[in-house]
């Protein structure tokens, strides 16, 4: 069930993102003392009472069109605006009323949304209703004096807030699938988000950082729900200067370790890259399910062999990811757009697949049987006794032997094959964790211990 959504609206600089932290209880919204932080939309879900609602942050608002992005901003505010339930327009208490609040309180009243003046950094209590009773003028209703970093005020904003959203009753479990759109900058991350959601969703240009925040959308396609989460361009450390970009950077990392599917975008104009293959090891790290994207496909001559080509250059490059599929994909034209989350719902069931030990141990003595553990010079040969999947989200499977140093990189290879070669495990990464016999005899009392194999 989508929920009704709460925009937030302002100029630059007057506090959203970090209003947006303080309602939704988190610090996922970039706050740094530089305007225009933020640029797309982001949405944050949050309640208050008995009310359950997302929150979305906008860009800062700016009537002048000398910067190329500002007009870009103030249509994805209006978007942000147009599907909202009600708007809560962020001043500056501190600076007090500018010319600026009054052009854009004259925008919003065009609008068909109502709208509540929230008047921010007024830390006094004392003087809060003095600072936010110069807001009056703008003709909106009771101007709420609150301070987003330290909660004052909020509550009693949020009060009159949610008097314009539904109560919705009966919240099932969750069973959205979080979907980060990852890769470098300018590989067509946010055209991607674009075609999937089906609008101009995010912010598309040639400029190298056009999107700075962790971009979350909600898509749904046959009664299964996505978040999508599209991300800065991750560049290489060294070139990243502290500021906007140092942050963005970290809100694409944490929005991997959040997601159960990567969209890992590669430009196929470039190949894969020394830095996309750094940034294929953190996924791997990280334990997410990965589905290859390749994109800029239009931009390639082509005959009949050059996707097998392009195809086989990829997967040499990406050796230790496999076992994820590769889509050679136009996010401008749409090319093959519509099998991505497909894909993704593959990747997904097998990221939280769990199965049975009895199966685990079959394909275990299978494997030994075509293939007996290695033998070291003094003749002692290693012994797998049994196996247990312990988690998922990625499959996780320990192995109980009698001296995990008996067992080298490739049998560990080829024991990782055989569980791949029969119980699949598309997409995900899986890990493999060698436990010794004296770990063997801590557990041996253990009433949940398998049958050895």
């Amino acid at each position: 069930m989508k929920l009704p959504i709460i925009a937030v609206i302002g100029r630059p600089n007057v506090g959203k993102s970090t209003l947006v932290n303080r309602i939704a209880g988190d610090q996922q919204a970039i706050v740094h003392d530089q305007p225009g932080i933020t640029r797309d939309r982001t949405y944050r879900p949050g309640f208050w009472q008995d009310r359950n609602f997302q929150i979305v942050d906008t860009g800062g608002i700016v009537f002048d069109d000398e910067e190329a992005f500002l007009p870009l901003i103030r249509e994805q505010a209006a978007i942000a605006l147009n599907e909202a339930a009600v708007g809560i327009f962020v001043v500056d208490g501190k600076n007090g009323l500018s010319a600026a609040d009054i052009e854009i309180a004259e925008w919003l009243r065009k609008q068909t949304v109502p709208i509540v003046v929230a008047v921010n950094k007024c830390e006094s209590i004392d003087q809060g209703y003095v600072q936010a009773a110069e807001f009056w003028e703008l003709g909106m209703g009771e101007p709420f004096p609150i301070s987003a970093i330290h909660g004052s005020g909020t509550g009693d904003m949020l009060d009159q807030v949610i008097e314009h959203i539904p109560a919705i009753d009966n919240l099932t479990e969750d069973t959205t699938i979080n979907v980060a759109i990852i890769g470098r900058p300018n590989v067509g991350k946010s055209s991607l988000l674009n075609a999937l959601t089906g609008e101009q969703r995010a912010i598309v240009s040639p400029i190298s950082g056009t999107t700075r925040d962790a971009i979350d959308t909600l898509v749904e396609r046959n009664g299964q729900q996505y978040r999508l989460i599209d991300t800065a361009g991750i560049r290489r450390k060294k070139n990243v200067d502290y500021g906007a970009e140092f942050f963005s950077i970290n809100r694409a990392f944490k929005a991997i370790r959040r997601s159960d599917v990567v969209l890992f975008v590669v430009d196929v104009l470039d190949g894969a890259t020394e830095q996309d293959l750094k940034l294929a090891g953190r996924i791997i790290d990280e334990g997410r399910a990965v589905v290859v994207i390749a994109n800029k496909w239009d931009a390639i001559e082509k005959d009949t062999y050059t996707i097998n080509e392009y195809k086989k250059e990829l997967q040499a490059r990406l050796f230790f990811m496999e076992w994820a599929d590769i889509l050679f994909i136009s996010a401008q034209t749409g090319q093959r757009v519509n099998k991505i989350l497909d894909l993704v719902d593959q990747a997904a069931e097998s990221h939280r697949r769990r199965v049975s030990t009895s199966v685990i141990n079959e394909v275990i003595q299978e494997a030994v049987t075509w293939h007996s553990p290695p033998t070291n010079r003094q003749g002692r040969q290693g012994k797998i006794y049994y196996g247990t999947q312990v988690r998922n989200q990625p499959p996780t499977i320990s192995l109980f032997v009698n001296d995990p140093k008996r067992f080298n990189d490739n049998y560990r290879r080829y024991i990782e094959k055989q569980f791949r070669k029969d119980l699949a495990f598309p997409g995900t990464p899986i890990r493999l964790v060698w436990r010794g016999k004296k770990v063997r005899e801590i557990e041996r009392g253990s009433s949940n211990r398998a049958t050895k194999v």
